[in-house]
Formats: C-alpha cells, structure tokens, sequence
C-alpha cells in the first residue's frame, strides 16, 4: 500500500498542466491529497493530468484561470471552494519567460512576467490565506491551518543577463515568501519557497533541446545532468517515511503536511 500523508487533504497547483506543476500535481495526488489542476491554455493536457490523478484514487478537477487576472483567480478559488469546502496546501507554480536584451524588452514583455510570475503568486496566495484563516487548522490532517509553497528559481539571487523581467520577478518572489511566512505564522500558515535550478521544461527548452546547448548547460551543474519535473515534486509517496530513499520526502512531506 502507498504512503499517503496528505490523506483528507485539498491542494491547488497553479500552472499544472505541463512541467514543474505537472510533477508536482501528480505528487500531491499520489501522497493522498485532491488536487486542483490549474491551467491558461492546453485543457485537454490539464484534463490528462486530472484524470490520472483520479485513477490513483484522489479527487481531482482542472480550472482554467490566468493567475495575473483579480477576477479569474477570484473565480478559481470560489469553485474549489464550493466544491471541497476549503483548502488545505497551495502550490504557486504558474511561470512564464518572455526574454529580450534589456534595452530592446518591451513594457508588454516586463509586465507579463512580472504579472504572472509576481502578481499571480500574490493573488492566489492572498485568496488561499482567507480561505485558510476561515477555516483555521484541522488537527486530524495538518498541524498547520494551511500550507503554501512558492516556486522560485536560482535566478531569486543569481542575475540572469537577457532575462531582466524573469530574474526581477523570482527575486520579488524570495521576498514575498520570507515575509508572508513571517506576517503568517502566528496563523499557523506554513510558507515556503523551492528554487530550483535548470529542470527539463517546455519554458527553457533552447537551453537543453540540442545537443550543443545541453553540453553548454551542464558545464554549470556538477551533478552531471539536468533536473527532471519530478524531482522538484518532492512528495514521495511510494514506500513509507522509514526507508532511506525517502529522505527528501519526509523533509517535503513535512512542508506540505
């Protein structure tokens, strides 16, 4: 039987149907959680993901909401919520890169990586933490009243040249984060951040899909090979807490349990 510590809980990942939110829906769904598939384009891939969701045996649903629009993120959150009654863990996920030398970036560029990648986070977290406060803990699932976990990126702390508008919204994010865990704890809200570095997704796919520009990435890794979606979905839920693979797992586990 799988381990499945998030059992009786509700989780929303944002930007889900591909990529880091993919591996990290499949995860939650896997570690017993019912999970949100949010997309803003490709529904039948986010219905994919629900559906196998559902057949390891959790609830899942998809949402099509744009994470950087007030009134879609209002909506999303007022369908999950009348559906499951609360929230329990949220995953803000959503990102885009929309790159150009700094003096050729338009304000249509900036705005649109720092509307989703910024002001999403802002959004669906400040909409997670009503629904949170309002409900408050539930000691039979969760010591916390509710978990949120921002996706950031290396680029929170290392400048990325030709990416201004992408480096400048995950460095918001790292500070976002630190201080809603501060302003939050006293409500028993859990906030944390993963920053990964180069993962194998549709979003920087010039940097990995040939060859050449893989040999170029991976002189900047010493472990030797490009992360994997999977691996920054570090809810492992395959064997029980006391094996030794399941190290990361019982750290991510705790993050979101």
């Amino acid at each position: 039987m799988s381990y499945q510590p998030l059992k009786g809980q509700t989780a929303l990942v944002t930007g889900a149907s591909s990529g880091i939110g993919l591996g990290v829906a499949r995860a939650l769904g896997a570690a017993g959680a019912d999970v949100v598939v949010n997309y803003v384009s490709a529904p039948e891939a986010a219905e994919r993901v629900a559906e196998e969701i559902r057949a390891g045996g959790s609830r899942a649903f998809a949402i099509r909401a744009d994470v950087s629009r007030e009134d879609q993120v209002r909506g999303m959150f007022a369908q999950m919520l009348e559906a499951w009654r609360g929230i329990d863990i949220l995953v803000n996920n959503a990102g885009l890169q929309k790159d150009a030398a700094f003096g050729e970036m338009t304000l249509e560029q900036w705005n649109a990586v720092i509307g989703v990648n910024l002001t999403g986070m802002f959004l669906c977290s400040r909409e997670a933490v009503r629904a949170m406060v309002r409900r408050g803990a539930r000691p039979e699932v969760s010591r916390a009243a509710g978990k949120i976990i921002c996706v950031s990126s290396v680029h929170e702390v290392i400048p990325w040249a030709g990416h201004a508008n992408y480096a400048a919204s995950k460095g918001g994010v790292k500070l976002l984060m630190q201080t809603m865990a501060q302003e939050l704890a006293p409500a028993r809200i859990r906030v944390n951040s993963i920053a990964p570095g180069a993962i194998q997704t549709p979003i920087n796919r010039e940097a990995w899909e040939t060859p050449q520009a893989l040999k170029s990435l991976l002189t900047l890794i010493p472990y030797g090979r490009i992360g994997q979606p999977e691996a920054s979905a570090a809810w492992r839920s395959s064997s029980p807490p006391t094996t030794p693979t399941t190290s990361t797992a019982r750290r991510l586990s705790w993050t979101a349990g």
